[in-house]
């Protein structure tokens, strides 16, 4: 259940994207934010690296679009490319669904060395789940005021 609510997430976020052009996904939402839907991919691309490989895998790795780990740097989408973008994201959720498929069970655990805390495969999840969730309602109020489209 929770890979299928995460993996119904995954497919909205590529949904609101499709059909428009790199301009168009780099458009922000307003001032003086840097909101889009192209930076809201580049964003889930590093959350989907930090928990599944980073977290539960304990892999020493920086962020894709940031040294420092900088996760603001993410949402600046204005020299990126949708191919670029998804290429990177889909790697991530590639990697994701391979660690959640080889995991022992939903009780596998890894250190969110940010808190310093313990967090089992099934939190990961959750929080993917609702990470998804509350961007998604972004990408919708984007891809609305870039073409009008709404739903699903």
């Amino acid at each position: 259940m929770l890979r299928s609510f995460l993996d119904f997430h995954r497919a909205t976020l590529a949904m609101k994207a499709e059909g428009l052009t790199d301009e168009e996904l780099r458009r922000t939402s307003m001032p003086p934010s840097a909101l889009s839907l192209l930076g809201l991919v580049r964003h889930m691309c590093e959350v989907e690296r930090t928990w599944f490989r980073m977290v539960i895998n304990g892999e020493r790795l920086p962020l894709v679009w940031s040294d420092s780990m900088d996760y603001q740097r993410a949402y600046d989408a204005s020299g990126a490319t949708r191919s670029e973008v998804f290429a990177a994201w889909e790697a991530e959720v590639g990697h994701s669904r391979r660690i959640e498929r080889e995991a022992a069970s939903l009780d596998v655990t890894g250190v969110n060395r940010k808190w310093d805390e313990e967090v089992s495969l099934r939190h990961v999840m959750l929080h993917m789940i609702h990470e998804y969730a509350r961007h998604n309602g972004h990408a919708d109020l984007l891809r609305e005021g870039i073409d009008g489209t709404v739903g699903a």
